[in-house]
C-alpha cells in the first residue's frame, strides 16, 4: 500500500493468521470482535505473530537512563508500568528512533544528540524483532530473530548493525532495516502502530476535524496512497512531454529518411577532379620545399652574423672585468690608507699621553727652578739691605772724619751715598720687574692654549651644528612629505618621473629612492641600517641604459651636478633573489634583509646585488658584536656587521661614526624635530659660552701682552739706569781718601758683603738662567703636546674625506661588477641564443631533408612550382570541397548507402518508440482511472468499517455517538453522548469530560486497529484522563480486541499498577522502578512462572 512497500524484495504482503477484518465481512454482528461479555483473556489457542513482533529491547545511556533491560516482551499483550520518570517514555522512543524513525516523532526532542545522556559520548539501543515462519526475512541469513543495534554519538550521529539471531554482524546499511521493515510492514510514524504520549494528548485536546480526518488518513495509509498517486500522475506527464519531443524529433528524422534515399538513388564518376587533385598534391608538396629553403637561408645569415657579434659581448666583458680589477685595488688602496691613517692615529695616541706625561715631568723642575729663584732674590735683597746699612755707617764714620778733610770729600761721600741708595732700589725694581714679565708670559702661553682649545672644540660644535640645522629643515619639511628627508627636489622628481612613465618614456618605471621604498621591522635599528646602506638611501634603480639616461636627463634639471642621487641598472626581475645559500642564518640576531619589510622584489634585489644585505648581520651591543664577529668562530657566510650606534664590525678591524641618529629611517617625525630642536638649543647654549670665554680669554691675552710689553720696556730702563750708577759709583769709590784706622774692619766686612752680594746676584743670574732654561722645555713639551693633540685631529680628520671616497668607491666596484655581470649574462644570452639558433638550424635542414623525401615519394620528380603553397592549398581546398558538394549531392555508394540504412533504421525505432509510448500512456490512464475509483471505494469502505466499530466500542460503555467524514473537504467530526439518551442530544467530544474524552478517544483509536495492519501496537497513556469505570471499560474492550488478534503484539505504557488484570499467560506486566539516581539499571519482574517458560521456549 505504501510506496517503501513497493520497493521491498518482497511484493506481496506476508501471509498471517486470518484477520479480524475477514470475520466482519462474512458476520457484521460478530459480538467476539467486540463484545461486552468477554472481560479475559484465555490461552485457548496458541495462534502467536512469527514476524515483526519486538521480542526484547535494551538501552544504554539513553536519555537520563545508564541503563535499562535487557527485558523481553510478550507475544501478545505488555503492560510497561511505572511512575513518572521511571523510563516509560524512554522505551518507546527508543523503539520508534532505533526503527529507523525521525526524533521529531518521538515528541522528545529536536535532534538524536539530545537523546545521548548527559556526559557521554554516545547512546546505544538495541531491539529484537521475531523472524518465524514463512514469511520470516531471510531466515538463511538472519535466523529466527532479527538483532537491531543503533549507536547515536554526541554529534548526532546514527549508525546501524544488523545482526543474526546468533549475534554475527550481517550489514551495517540502512537500506537493509528498511527493507525489513517494509517486509514486516512496520510502520513506527503510523499513529495506529505507535501512538506516543503527545500526539495522544495533542489528538485529545486538538480541537479542528481536519486534524482527525489526517489521522485516520495516515492511520489508514490512505494518505500514502494519495502521495503515490500523485508522484504517478507527475510521471505520466513526464512521460507525456517526452512523447512530445520525440514526436518533434521524430519530422526531423523523417526529412533526414528522404534527403539519404533521393541520394542514393543518384551516383556519378568524380575521377576527373580527384586527377586534378592529384596533381595539386605533387605541386603542393614540391612548394613547401621551396619554401623551407627560403625559411632556411635567413636563418643561416643570422647565424652568421650573431657568432660575428659574440667578439663584442667578449671585450665588453673583458673591459667591465678589468674595470672591477681596477676598482678593486682602489678600493683596497683607499682602505689601506684608511687603515694607515687609523693606523697612525692609534700611534700617535700613546705618544700623545707620553708627551702630556712629559709635559707635567718639566712642569715640576720648572715651579721648582723659580721658587729657587724667588728665594735667591729674598737672600739677595738680604745682602744689599745688610750692605745698605753697613755702608750708612761707615759713610757716618766717614762724615765724622771728613770734618777735618775739607768741603770736596764731603760732596763725594754724600753723591755717593744717593748713589748707592738709587741703585739698591733699581736692583729692587729689576727684580720685581723680572717676576713680573715671567708671570706675564706663563699667563699669555696658558690663555692661547686654551683660546686654541675653544676654537677647535667651536669649529667641531659648528659642524655639528650644521648638520643638525640641515637634519632640522628636512625633518620639518618631511611633515607633509616624508620624501623631502631624502631632499627637497625629491617629490618634484619623482613626479616627473611619474609623468615621464605615463608618457611611455620608460619600459620600466625606476624606483626610488630605495630608502623611501623600504621599512623597519625594528625602529632602533635605524642608524644601522642606515650606516649599512649609506648613499644607497638616496639611489634609484632602473631597468635599461635608456631609462638611466632618461633619468640622468630628470635629475639634471633639479640637482646640480655632484650631488645627483646614484643611479643603478640592473634587470627587473618579478621575484626576489633566492639567498638561502649564501645569506647568514644566526638564532639571536637577524640579517639586514630580514630586519626590513620590502614589499617590491626590485628594490629588494637591488640592495642584495649591491649591498649584500643577506649576508650582514645587526647586533645592537658593540661588545657582542665583536665578541660574535672577531671571534674563533665567525658566522657562515656574515662578511660584517653593524650595531645600533653604526658601528661597522669586520672579522679583523672596527669602525666608529659620528653621527648618531637617523636622518632618513627614523619613525617618529615629531620626535626627531623635537630632538633636534632641544640639540640645537643645547649646542647654542654651548656656543654662547664658547663666545663668552674666548672673548675673555682673547681680552686677557691682550691685556697681559700689554703687561708683558710695559714690563720689557720698564726692565730695559733700569738696566740702563743701573749699569750708569755702577759706573759712577765706581768712579767716585776709586778716588783716594785719608781713612782712618776705624773704618778698615768695616769697609772690610762691606767688601765682604760686596763680594757675597756679587754671588747672590750671580747666583740669581744663574738660577734665572736655569729657570729660563726650564721654562723652554717645559713651553716646548708643552708645545709639543699640542702639537701632536692637533695631528691627531687633523688626522681623524683626514680619515672623514677617505671615509666617504672609500664608500664611493665600493658603490662604484658594486656597479663595475653589476655592469660585468650584465654583459656576462647577455653574453650567455647570446650563446645560448647562437645555441638553439644552431639547434633551428640544424631542425630546418632535416626538415627540409625529410620534406624533400616526402616530395619525392609523391612525386619522384622535382617539379618547378611557381605558385606558393598558401595558393595551392586554397585551391586544393577549393577543389575538395567541390568533390564533397558533389559526393553529398550524388555521394559515394557506400557512404549514401551506409547513411541511407542508419537514416531508415533511427525513423523506425523513433517511430516505434512513439507507438510504445502512445499504448502506455493510454494504459496508465486506464489503469490510474480505475485505482483512483478504487481508491475512493476504499476510502468509503475504511470510513464506513471505522464508524461500524467505533459504535461498537461506544456501545459497550452505553454511549451512543456519531462520525461523520467530509471527504471533500477533509474533515472529521465526531459526536458523542454519554449514558442512554436521545440521539439529538449528541455533542461534540470537546463538551465532554477528561475521562469520556479519553474513553472516547479509546474507541477511535481501537475502531482504527480493526481496520489497519502492523504486527504491534503501542499506545502511551492512553487512560491519563479516565476515570476507573472508563479505564475498567477501556481495559476489556483492549483485552477483548488482543484476544481476538493472537497474531499481533500490544504494547501499553501507564502509569497504573495494573493489579486488577487476571493472570494469565497471555499478558506480561513489566513494573518499572522508580527512578533512583544511585541505581544504574532498572529490573523487571517476571509476572508468573508460565510467561518464564514461554520465554524460554522463544529463546
Amino acid at each position: 500500500m505504501s510506496k517503501r512497500k513497493s520497493n521491498s524484495s518482497n511484493g506481496a504482503t506476508p501471509k498471517r493468521v486470518k484477520p479480524i477484518v475477514g470475520e466482519e465481512d462474512e458476520d457484521m454482528d460478530d459480538d467476539d470482535v467486540v463484545g461486552p461479555s468477554q472481560t479475559h483473556l484465555t490461552p485457548e489457542s496458541k495462534v502467536v505473530g512469527e514476524v515483526g513482533i519486538v521480542e526484547n529491547i535494551t538501552l544504554k545511556n539513553f536519555m537520563c537512563h545508564t541503563h535499562l533491560g535487557p527485558f523481553t516482551f510478550g507475544s501478545n499483550v505488555n503492560f510497561v508500568v511505572g511512575n513518572n520518570g521511571s523510563g516509560k517514555s524512554a522505551v518507546l522512543t527508543a523503539l520508534i528512533v532505533a526503527l529507523g524513525g525521525k526524533a521529531q516523532a518521538t515528541n522528545r526532542g529536536s535532534s538524536l544528540k539530545g537523546f545521548v545522556k548527559e556526559g557521554e559520548s554516545s547512546a546505544d539501543v538495541s531491539i529484537t524483532l521475531r523472524n518465524r515462519g514463512k514469511d520470516a526475512y531471510k531466515p538463511e541469513v538472519y535466523g529466527q530473530s532479527i538483532i537491531v543495534d543503533l549507536k547515536i554519538t554526541r554529534e548526532g550521529v546514527r549508525t546501524y548493525k544488523l545482526r543474526s539471531k546468533s549475534g554475527h554482524l550481517v550489514t551495517s546499511k540502512k537500506d537493509e532495516l528498511t527493507s525489513i521493515l517494509d517486509h514486516f510492514n512496520i510502520q513506527v510514524h503510523n499513529p495506529v502502530s505507535i501512538l506516543t504520549q503527545e500526539m495522544s494528548k495533542h489528538f485529545l485536546h486538538s480541537k479542528g476535524e481536519g486534524d482527525k480526518y489526517m489521522f485516520f488518513m495516515k492511520a489508514t495509509q490512505l494518505e500514502q496512497m494519495r502521495e503515490d498517486y500523485t508522484h504517478i500522475k507527475s510521471t505520466q506527464d513526464v512521460t507525456r512531454n517526452n512523447m512530445e519531443r520525440y514526436e518533434t524529433c521524430l519530422v526531423d528524422l523523417k526529412r533526414k529518411y528522404v534527403e539519404k534515399r533521393d541520394r542514393y538513388k543518384s551516383l556519378a564518376s568524380l575521377d576527373d577532379m580527384n586527377t586534378k587533385l592529384e596533381e595539386l598534391h605533387n605541386q603542393m608538396a614540391w612548394a613547401l620545399v621551396n619554401e623551407m629553403e627560403k625559411e632556411a637561408k635567413p636563418l643561416r645569415e643570422r647565424l652568421e652574423a650573431d657568432e660575428k657579434s659574440t667578439v663584442k659581448y667578449d671585450q665588453k666583458v673583458d673591459e667591465w672585468k678589468a674595470n672591477v680589477v681596477e676598482a678593486e685595488n682602489k678600493y683596497k688602496e683607499i682602505r689601506d690608507q684608511l687603515e694607515a691613517i687609523t693606523l697612525r692615529a692609534q700611534e700617535l695616541q700613546p705618544q700623545c699621553t707620553q708627551l702630556k706625561a712629559g709635559a707635567n715631568s718639566h712642569s715640576d723642575p720648572y715651579k721648582a727652578a723659580e721658587n729657587r729663584v724667588h728665594r735667591l732674590r729674598t737672600n739677595l735683597r738680604d745682602l744689599e739691605k745688610d750692605k745698605e746699612q753697613l755702608s750708612k755707617r761707615i759713610y757716618e764714620l766717614k762724615m765724622s772724619i771728613s770734618q777735618t778733610s775739607g768741603g770736596e770729600s764731603q760732596v763725594r761721600t754724600e753723591r755717593m751715598k744717593s748713589l748707592v741708595a738709587e741703585l739698591e732700589s733699581l736692583n729692587h725694581q729689576d727684580s720685581t720687574l723680572g717676576q713680573q714679565i715671567g708671570q706675564y708670559q706663563q699667563a699669555t702661553a696658558r690663555a692661547a692654549e686654551e683660546l686654541n682649545k675653544i676654537g677647535v672644540e667651536e669649529q667641531v660644535l659648528r659642524r655639528s651644528m650644521d648638520g643638525n640645522q640641515r637634519n632640522l629643515a628636512t625633518m620639518e619639511a618631511s611633515r607633509s612629505d616624508r620624501l623631502r628627508r631624502f631632499g627637497d627636489q625629491m617629490p618634484s622628481l619623482l613626479a616627473a618621473i611619474e609623468d615621464a612613465h605615463c608618457r611611455g618614456q620608460f619600459r620600466q618605471k625606476p624606483r626610488g629612492p630605495l630608502g623611501n621604498c623600504i621599512n623597519l621591522k625594528d625602529p632602533e635599528q635605524a642608524l644601522a641600517v642606515e650606516t649599512c646602506l649609506k648613499g644607497q638611501l638616496l639611489a634609484f634603480t632602473c631597468d635599461n641604459y635608456e631609462d638611466e639616461r632618461v633619468l640622468q636627463d630628470l635629475m639634471a634639471r633639479r640637482f646640480p651636478a655632484g650631488r645627483r642621487p646614484a643611479i643603478i641598472t640592473c634587470p627587473f626581475l618579478p621575484r626576489q633573489h633566492d639567498t638561502s645559500r649564501r645569506a647568514v642564518v644566526h638564532p639571536n640576531y637577524p640579517s639586514v634583509v630580514q630586519a626590513l619589510e620590502i614589499e617590491d622584489p626590485v628594490v629588494a634585489n637591488c640592495l642584495i646585488d649591491q649591498r649584500g644585505i643577506e649576508s650582514i648581520l645587526l647586533i645592537k651591543n658593540r661588545s657582542e658584536a665583536q665578541r660574535v664577529m672577531q671571534g674563533n668562530n665567525p658566522p657562515k657566510n656574515c662578511t660584517q656587521a653593524f650595531t645600533k650606534d653604526g658601528d661597522q664590525i669586520f672579522t679583523d678591524r672596527s669602525y666608529s661614526v659620528d653621527s648618531r641618529r637617523a636622518n632618513y629611517l627614523s619613525g617618529d617625525v615629531e620626535e626627531e624635530i623635537s630632538h633636534l630642536r632641544a640639540e640645537l638649543d643645547n649646542q647654542s647654549a654651548h656656543m654662547e659660552r664658547f663666545h663668552l670665554q674666548k672673548k675673555k680669554v682673547q681680552e686677557d691675552i691682550r691685556l697681559n701682552k700689554g703687561l708683558l710689553k710695559n714690563a720689557h720696556t720698564e726692565q730695559k730702563k733700569t738696566m740702563d739706569k743701573i749699569r750708569r750708577l755702577q759706573l759712577e759709583i765706581t768712579d767716585l769709590e776709586n778716588v783716594e781718601e785719608p781713612q782712618s784706622e776705624d773704618l778698615n774692619p768695616l769697609e772690610e766686612e762691606l767688601q765682604e758683603i760686596g763680594a757675597k752680594t756679587s754671588s747672590a746676584r750671580s747666583e740669581v743670574e744663574e738660577a734665572r738662567a736655569h729657570m729660563a732654561q726650564l721654562k723652554a722645555s717645559y713651553e716646548e713639551a708643552e708645545q709639543t703636546y699640542r702639537q701632536r693633540k692637533e695631528q691627531i685631529s687633523a688626522v681623524t680628520e683626514e680619515a672623514e674625506p677617505i671615509k666617504e671616497e672609500l664608500s664611493k668607491i665600493d658603490q662604484h666596484v658594486e656597479k663595475c661588477k653589476h655592469h660585468k655581470r650584465h654583459y656576462e649574462e647577455k653574453r650567455k644570452t647570446h650563446l645560448s641564443s647562437i645555441k638553439a639558433l644552431k639547434a633551428n638550424v640544424v631542425l630546418k635542414e632535416q626538415e627540409l631533408t625529410t620534406s624533400v623525401e616526402q616530395a619525392s615519394k609523391i612525386c619522384p620528380v622535382r617539379l618547378e612550382v611557381r605558385r606558393s603553397a598558401k595558393s595551392l592549398d586554397s585551391e586544393i581546398s577549393r577543389l575538395k570541397t567541390k568533390i564533397s558538394t558533389q559526393q553529398e549531392q550524388q555521394g559515394d555508394r557506400e557512404e549514401v548507402v551506409r547513411q541511407y540504412q542508419e537514416a531508415l533504421e533511427n525513423y523506425r525505432s523513433i517511430t516505434q518508440q512513439v507507438k510504445c509510448l502512445h499504448h502506455f500512456i493510454h494504459i496508465l490512464d486506464n489503469v490510474m482511472t480505475a485505482r483512483q475509483k478504487v481508491y475512493g471505494e476504499l476510502r468509503r469502505f475504511l470510513s464506513v468499517r471505522c464508524k461500524y466499530y467505533f459504535d461498537s466500542m461506544l456501545n459497550q460503555r452505553g454511549y451512543t455517538g456519531k462520525m461523520t467524514f467530509d471527504h471533500k473537504n477533509e474533515t472529521l467530526s465526531i459526536s458523542v453522548q454519554p449514558g442512554e439518551g436521545d440521539k439529538a442530544a449528541l455533542s461534540d467530544m470537546r463538551s465532554l469530560s477528561g475521562g469520556e474524552r479519553s474513553f472516547s478517544t479509546v474507541c477511535f483509536v481501537l475502531s482504527l486497529w480493526a481496520i489497519a495492519e502492523a504486527p504491534f501496537r503501542c499506545l502511551d497513556e492512553f487512560d491519563v484522563y479516565m476515570d476507573m469505570v472508563n479505564r475498567r471499560i477501556s481495559m476489556d474492550m483492549m483485552l477483548k480486541i488482543a484476544a481476538s488478534q493472537r497474531y499481533r503484539q500490544f504494547i501499553f505504557l501507564t502509569p497504573q499498577s495494573m493489579s486488577s488484570l487476571p493472570v494469565n499467560s497471555l499478558i506480561r506486566i513489566l513494573r518499572l522502578n522508580d527512578p533512583d539516581r544511585s541505581q544504574m539499571t532498572l529490573p523487571f519482574g517476571q509476572r508468573n512462572q508460565e510467561e518464564e517458560e514461554e520465554n524460554s521456549e522463544h529463546k
